[in-house]
């Protein structure tokens, strides 16, 4: 499949990510019982993992989105700007961020810690996808769906330049260089 210039294979199945979503939710549903932690998705590629973990969560959950940006093209540029949409005091309460993907793990560590500032009493992370650059820098994720190299994918909410987040597989670009992060 052709997205603009690249080139794109199957990657990760759609019964894949479901079947990796399922164990996911069951893994947090046991973690936080008797507790009602917050989802925060990072928008925009997180809001399909998100919407389908949330589903499958069994535990009371408040959910209230943010937004930050980091990508330029294909590159995480771990610059975070504002986090914005999230009105609502984190005082005292149980955050669990969701992302799409973590790539350096950069950004990833700027709003945990931002958001730890805001006197949460825990903050975790969920991710689809963590790449290999984010394992070498020992980001904390403690719920992984797939850890991956350094592929650029997209698909299941991820993008190419705004393009192919409503595919329900993950694609893997060809020819994409392998050394970039």
């Amino acid at each position: 499949m052709k997205i603009q210039d690249l080139e794109f294979e199957p990657f990760i199945s759609s019964a894949d990510v479901q079947a990796r979503i399922a164990f996911l939710a069951e893994a947090i549903s046991r973690d936080y019982a008797g507790l009602t932690p917050v989802f925060l998705p990072v928008l925009n590629g997180s809001f399909m993992f998100a919407a389908d973990l949330i589903r499958k969560v069994t535990i009371p959950c408040r959910v209230s989105f943010v937004k930050i940006a980091s990508y330029v093209g294909m590159e995480s540029t771990g610059d975070l700007r504002t986090l914005i949409g999230h009105e609502e005091s984190l005082f005292n309460q149980d955050l669990i961020i969701v992302e799409d993907i973590v790539d350096s793990g950069l950004t990833l560590r700027k709003i945990m810690d931002e958001l730890r500032s805001r006197g949460t009493r825990s903050i975790e992370a969920v991710a689809l996808l963590r790449k290999a650059p984010a394992r070498e820098r020992s980001i904390d994720v403690k719920y992984v769906g797939f850890d991956i190299d350094k592929e650029f994918v997209l698909g299941y909410g991820l993008d190419y330049n705004g393009l192919g987040r409503n595919l329900n597989e993950i694609y893997k670009a060809l020819d994409y260089p392998q050394d970039k992060t």
